[in-house]
Parts: C-alpha cells; structure tokens; sequence
C-alpha cells in the first residue's frame, strides 16, 4: 500500500482535547513507540489531523487521495488494531471476515456509518466509532445555500456572467421567488434538521416536520415548527422539502416516485442527507416533465455515478458532497477520531461508540 511516514509542517496545530492528550511523564502506553495501537487511515486528511496522530500512535497514513481498492482495505484489516475509514470505504460483512486478530476498533472518520456491518463488526468483537455532531452547522448551512441557489437561480446567473453574455439589468431577466413565507417541510429533525429549522426561521420560513418521534413541546416552540405524522400529507403541502434523515433500510426510496407526485408543482427539494433516499430516475423524469420546480442535490442514490439526464436541467443545482467540506469540520472530525482512538487505547469505552440498536 502507498503510504506517507515523513513529517509535514503543519499550517495550523490541532487544538488539543484534554482526552487526546499525552503525558510523556506518566509512564502510559502511548509514550512507548512499541506499545503504540497501529492504526491504519483510508484516505487523506488535513495535515494536522495527520500530525496528532503521529504523535499519539503508530499510524500508517495514505499517500494518495484515492479511495483503497476491495485489496488494499483487506490488507489494512488484516494488519491494523484499528482502522479509520471514512464513507467512501465499503466495511461489509466479507471484508471483516478478512480481518486479523488485532482489528478491535474501526474509527470512521464521519457520522454516517451506513457503509459499515456494524451488527458483523460487534459479532467479531471489533468496536465502531464515530464523529457525530461536528458537522450538523456545516451541513446546515449548505441546504439554505442550494435552497437559495435554486429559488433565486445563482447557477443561472453565474453561468451568464462567466459566459460573458450578460448585456444589462432587466426587470424580467432570470426571475425566480423569495423564500420568506414558504412552507419547509423537514424529513428528519435530528440535530441537522433543527439546525436547517433555526436558520429556516431567520429567513422567514414556517417550519413543518417529519419524524420517526416527534419533538417535545419546547423544541417545537423553539422554531414555531408544526409536526406532520403522515408524510404523504406534509409533502403535498410544503413549497420546499429539505431531506436530512439517515440511511436505513427504512429510509431507503423514503421520496420514491408515488411521494414525489405529491408535491406542488411549484415545489423544490433539497438533499444533504444520503442519496439513497430519493429515487433519483423518478426524480429526474419529474423535473425533466416540469412536474416539480427545481431541486437542489450534495448527494447522489449511486454515489459518483450521477445521472447526466440531471446535469442538463437548469432547475436542478449539483454540488459534488460538499455539505461538510470546511476546514473546521474536517479538523473536529479529526479531533473525534483520535479522542475515540485514545480512550480505546486506555482501556475505556469510546465515547462516540455506534451499536447496532442506534442505527
């Protein structure tokens, strides 16, 4: 495997958690290089990520920013006490087979874990991780960016001004509607659902919901948020829908093409969740026939292979998943990973454990 094991300069120092740190003078494992975990990281990650874990651990870093082929994560497995893989690494139940007697955590770099056997894992004896609440702000504030790009036409406008051919300010030039007013309805009101429903409330929007429980009277307060416990009659009344629910096997086609024809045609979705959750062809046949208004997408039902049908529309805004792509949540992430990694190696149990009941 290609891997990096020279020493980069750091552009910034991680902020050091009172758990990740180490004190040399204590005699403890992690200040012995021989007794140090050997942990194994998929892919890049900012530099001082990378750092911190050279210094607390035997780590095996990736050279290239390529995600590992089905061997190389065989490999990994089979060598590694711990593992850190993030959501582009298949984990499944053949993979873990090919795991040595040292595996005994997998600390995914990401909340998500659905790329991941975690009932297997646990089967096995091998303890999953990972970086939840991080990246709720991030995600957030993405959806209110594409809802805008799309009902104010920023793509369409941008392309104009790159193309060169924009000839002046005209009163019915690239008209699209203001959000103040409109009905968001919200799948999923977890942590990143009630982050969109506090920024939805400063632009003005009334905030509708679904979940699996509904909220206890002070949240909904919180937001003026009105709970739906059918969705089929949220999503027939709502002028945009914001998706941020998980993965599972419940959520999976959750907007499949019978809900999609609820929505008002005058309606836009937006996903920053898992594409797994929208059928993407009935999805795309519905935009392409004007039967819903536009849609903004970070995620995508088969991942990279997105459907070339979508990059066509003018009413649909692709962004490559961005939703948590900044500095500070890469490197909170980061921080998660190696506090879980620490505790582990202490012999307690790590505090962002994910057992199978809580998927």
């Amino acid at each position: 495997m290609n891997f990096r094991s020279g020493v980069l300069v750091p552009r910034l120092f991680l902020r050091h958690h009172a758990m990740a740190q180490v004190d040399l003078k204590s005699g403890g494992r992690a200040d012995v290089p021989r007794d140090r975990l050997s942990v194994v990281v998929t892919r890049r990650l900012p530099d001082e990520v990378e750092i911190r874990l050279r210094e607390l651990f035997k780590v095996r870093l990736r050279d290239s920013d390529a995600p590992m082929t089905r061997a190389e994560l065989a490999e990994a497995v089979a060598e590694a006490d711990v593992l850190v893989p993030s959501l582009s690494d298949t984990i499944d139940a053949g993979l873990l087979a090919q795991a040595g007697e040292r595996l005994k955590l997998i600390a995914n770099y990401g909340a998500g874990v659905d790329h991941i056997d975690v009932a297997t894992a646990r089967q096995r004896g091998v303890l999953v991780s990972n970086t939840p609440g991080v990246l709720t702000d991030d995600t957030a504030d993405m959806t209110m960016a594409l809802l805008l790009a799309v009902t104010r036409r920023i793509p369409e406008g941008l392309a104009l001004m790159q193309k060169g051919e924009w000839t002046g300010w005209s009163p019915t030039a690239l008209l699209g509607g203001r959000i103040g007013g409109r009905r968001l309805g919200i799948l999923g009101m977890g942590r990143i659902g009630q982050a969109v429903a506090r920024r939805a409330v400063a632009f003005g929007m009334q905030v509708h919901y679904h979940n699996r429980k509904r909220l206890r009277p002070e949240i909904e307060d919180r937001f003026d948020a009105t709970y739906w416990d059918s969705l089929d009659q949220m999503v027939a009344r709502m002028d945009v829908i914001s998706v941020n629910c998980p993965s599972t096997p419940s959520t999976f086609h959750l907007m499949n093409a019978r809900r999609l024809k609820l929505l008002k045609p005058s309606a836009v979705i937006v996903n920053t969740s898992r594409g797994e959750v929208i059928d993407e062809s009935a999805l795309t046949r519905m935009l392409r026939n004007g039967e819903i208004a536009g849609a903004g997408l970070d995620v995508y039902e088969h991942g990279a292979d997105v459907d070339p049908r979508l990059r066509e529309l003018p009413n649909v805004v692709l962004l490559p998943h961005m939703g948590s792509a900044t500095l500070e949540g890469r490197i909170e992430m980061g921080e998660k990973v190696i506090i879980n990694i620490k505790t582990f190696e202490d012999g307690h149990r790590p505090p962002d454990l994910v057992v199978p009941a809580m998927l």
